[in-house]
């Protein structure tokens, strides 16, 4: 996992720059998801190279997600905004979230008898 990098004053202050505004703009949209969905509760998974996807679940039992350059800068993000991260997705986080016909199409729900895709 690569880590935020602290870079001195004066040296080449850009690359925190750039961190910082990712950081505060992934902020921005948890805490504009969790203002239309009554709160929220989230989960990151790392993605590897791509880096790490932020799961949000509403209160209301939407769901969306985000990706992060970094795991470090995911974490930094859920942690300014001041949502509760669940490790894993399971149990009673799994149970919060609301499907409809778009996820059983999509999910496999075409083999089960969901609706066709459009």
């Amino acid at each position: 996992m690569a880590d935020i990098q602290q870079v001195d004053e004066g040296a080449g202050a850009e690359p925190d720059a750039k961190v910082e505004r990712r950081t505060a703009k992934l902020v921005k949209q948890i805490s504009s998801f969790v203002e239309a969905h009554g709160g929220a509760e989230g989960q990151i998974a790392y993605l590897g190279q791509k880096g790490a996807r932020i799961v949000l679940v509403g209160e209301d039992g939407e769901w969306g997600d985000l990706v992060a350059p970094t795991y470090a800068l995911a974490e930094e993000a859920v942690k300014q905004s001041g949502i509760t991260v669940h490790e894993d997705f399971d149990g009673d986080f799994a149970n919060k979230v609301r499907t409809g016909p778009y996820e059983w199409t999509r999910m496999a729900g075409i083999q089960v008898g969901g609706p066709k895709p459009r």
